[in-house]
């Protein structure tokens, strides 16, 4: 996939998920609006990638118009987009990656269709992994963390956060995500999706955040990794459309 210009000193990412690509057509919540919005803020301040961490689509039923728009939004960016289905669009014989022919976009990496588990951007200095999910069932979002080859990784995982004091009751029951599998990814930065709000989560050892649904928050998060390690994050607004 195409990759862009390494800085020197720091990578650069937007991180958005639960966009909800449907078939409805104007307002901050309709079609494709989500999509392009983010696309343009991670053209804007020139991103090494863009994250989607599940849910971009609604459902695997959407119609042919909104898939297509969609391909062509996906297809125009000039930002490598790293794509996480989640458990609304898991990777499927039908799902709209297929039908659409995803596979063959230029800069758009599909965890679990076009790349197994893992994509290199950055000139080869940014490692962004994670676990797609493949069907409707339960899974472990973060399971079998990836040892770290380069000098910059992040994980992506699409599921529920649970705090220690109630994981063994949780208060959803799948795709559990706890403190201490945050941790052992030992990565930069967790990229996580499946709720509407923005937090950060996990016990601080490794900087795990929800961008939360644009459409609901009007923002992405923006994250910085420098050369000494540090990570800065940020939410920042997105030009998304008025409310119909």
């Amino acid at each position: 996939m195409a990759q862009t210009v390494p800085r020197r000193d720091e990578a650069v990412l937007v991180h958005s998920s639960d966009l909800h690509i449907d078939d409805r057509a104007g307002g901050r919540a309709g079609g494709t609006a989500g999509l392009a919005a983010v696309l343009a803020y991670a053209r804007e301040v020139g991103a090494d990638a863009l994250i989607l961490a599940g849910d971009s689509f609604d459902s695997h039923m959407i119609g042919a118009a909104a898939v297509e728009h969609a391909g062509r939004l996906l297809a125009e960016s000039t930002v490598p987009v790293v794509l996480l289905p989640g458990n609304h669009d898991p990777v499927a014989a039908d799902s709209v990656y297929r039908r659409g022919g995803y596979e063959a976009i230029a800069g758009l990496a599909i965890l679990g269709v076009t790349h197994e588990r893992a994509v290199l951007l950055a000139g080869g200095r940014l490692e962004i992994w994670g676990n797609a999910h493949r069907d409707y069932r339960d899974m472990a979002p973060l399971d079998d963390p990836r040892p770290r080859t380069t000098r910059w990784q992040v994980a992506v995982g699409h599921g529920h956060y649970e705090p220690p004091e109630t994981f063994a009751n949780p208060l959803r029951p799948s795709w559990l995500i706890s403190d201490a599998a945050i941790a052992a990814t030992g990565a930069d930065y967790v990229a996580l999706g499946h709720w509407d709000r923005a937090a950060q989560v996990g016990d601080g050892s490794v900087a795990a955040y929800y961008s939360g649904a644009p459409a609901w928050v009007g923002t992405a998060n923006l994250i910085r990794l420098g050369a000494s390690g540090e990570v800065v994050v940020t939410r920042e607004t997105l030009k998304l459309p008025a409310t119909a």
